[in-house]
């Protein structure tokens, strides 16, 4: 009898559970409604230079974590298992990204041996480092670039070390030139088409190419062209960041003499 008595009264209160978590399941999705219309709010004020639809939930869970992987950052988010190959703006329109790449490359750059790499250009010229592979179009494109500059009275020293880790005949286009008693006529022709019948090879030259594929794993590269500007990492061929760079620094230049 007493079983039945608990039992009822048991059975009363199942209702009472039941409607409880029901109305704090309904709490809980005004709260994230709530917190989800603020942060559209939130982002429409912060960034009003653009215009957004469809504003809900991302599928990312839990913190974000950011990690250097070859000179490029990612974020992982660890909780759902996602990575991000993004690019981080601030409320000001910083890109945050390029600044954690600027001063991961900064770091590596520290150890890289300079006397190892090819150069092109007057001594006195404002100073570029730059990684290369013969068989990249962006590449060539970018000597093309550097060759009009130059013609324009506005030469760079390049500080050129070659990549040959990513096309299958790089390396030994790469040998060809540090082997050739003119390099620096060799490189302009092999990055201006030429194919010649004979690729050159010799141990002065595949000793250079190995100490350049130490600069290209000690710095992280994963593509071509890198160039260096300074303090400045600039991944690809990004002509209007070359030339606000190359417009300052001679404007610089010319100021202090």
């Amino acid at each position: 009898m007493a079983y039945a008595k608990r039992l009822g009264r048991l059975l009363m209160l199942v209702p009472l559970l039941a409607a409880e978590q029901a109305m704090s399941q309904e709490r809980s999705e005004a709260v994230v409604a709530s917190a989800a219309a603020q942060a559209e709010r939130q982002l429409k004020q912060n960034f009003t230079n653009l215009t957004f639809e469809d504003f809900g939930p991302s599928p990312i869970k839990g913190p974000i974590y950011q990690a250097d992987a070859g000179g490029r950052m990612v974020y992982y988010a660890p909780e759902s298992e996602h990575i991000l190959f993004a690019a981080i703006y601030d409320r000001s329109g910083v890109n945050v990204t390029a600044l954690a790449q600027d001063a991961a490359a900064r770091k590596r750059l520290v150890g890289l041996d300079r006397s190892a790499a090819f150069i092109i250009g007057p001594v006195n010229a404002p100073e570029v480092i730059e990684f290369t592979d013969p068989d990249c179009p962006y590449c060539r494109a970018l000597d093309r670039f550097w060759a009009t500059k130059a013609a324009e009275g506005k030469p760079v020293r390049r500080l050129l070390f070659f990549v040959s880790g990513i096309h299958p005949g790089a390396a030994r286009k790469a040998e060809h030139i540090l082997c050739a008693k003119d390099s620096e006529a060799t490189f302009r022709a092999l990055y201006g088409g030429a194919t010649p019948d004979k690729l050159d090879a010799c141990q002065q030259g595949h000793a250079r190419l190995a100490a350049h594929d130490a600069a290209v794993k000690a710095v992280g590269l994963s593509g071509t062209p890198t160039i260096i500007l300074g303090s400045k990492l600039v991944s690809g061929f990004q002509q209007g960041e070359i030339e606000a760079w190359l417009e300052h620094k001679q404007g610089s230049d010319h100021a202090t003499k």
